[in-house]
């Protein structure tokens, strides 16, 4: 008894750091992206547009606004909001369907500058990213 005693001041600390990095219980946020089991409905390119198209009519018929958290996909309902997530840095941000596009081949969704830029693809143009439908 006395030998556990003895070995507490170290097994206490121990068990505590174990009991911390369980996942047992729920969903553990990993920064930006959650581990809750959201299915991805679709993978591929993602572009941006914004700056030529700033104030015009999108096909939903409100006015572009190249920084707010919008963007366009082929068949998705307007209003619909997806997670997109930067499948190469784990950066993710909601979206709200307002356009059709893209029409460039290869893409699977148009981003507006503000989401482009909060995953981090506006320099490089394009990122693999996951969608994950929300509603």
């Amino acid at each position: 008894m006395n030998n556990i005693l003895a070995r507490a001041p170290i097994l206490v600390p121990l068990l505590f750091v174990a009991a911390c990095n369980t996942t047992a219980g729920g969903p553990v946020s990993t920064g930006s992206v959650s581990s809750v089991a959201e299915k991805a409905f679709q993978k591929g390119t993602a572009s941006w547009y914004g700056p030529g198209f700033h104030g015009r009519r999108t096909a939903s018929g409100e006015k572009f606004n190249s920084l707010a958290m919008t963007a366009a996909h082929r068949s998705l309902p307007f209003g619909t909001k997806v997670r997109v997530v930067n499948e190469k840095n784990g950066r993710s941000v909601v979206v709200r369907v307002n356009d059709r596009g893209p029409f460039a081949r290869h893409r699977i969704i148009d981003l507006a500058k503000g989401p482009a830029q909060e995953l981090g693809l506006t320099s490089s143009g394009t990122a693999y990213v996951s969608l994950h439908r929300l509603d």
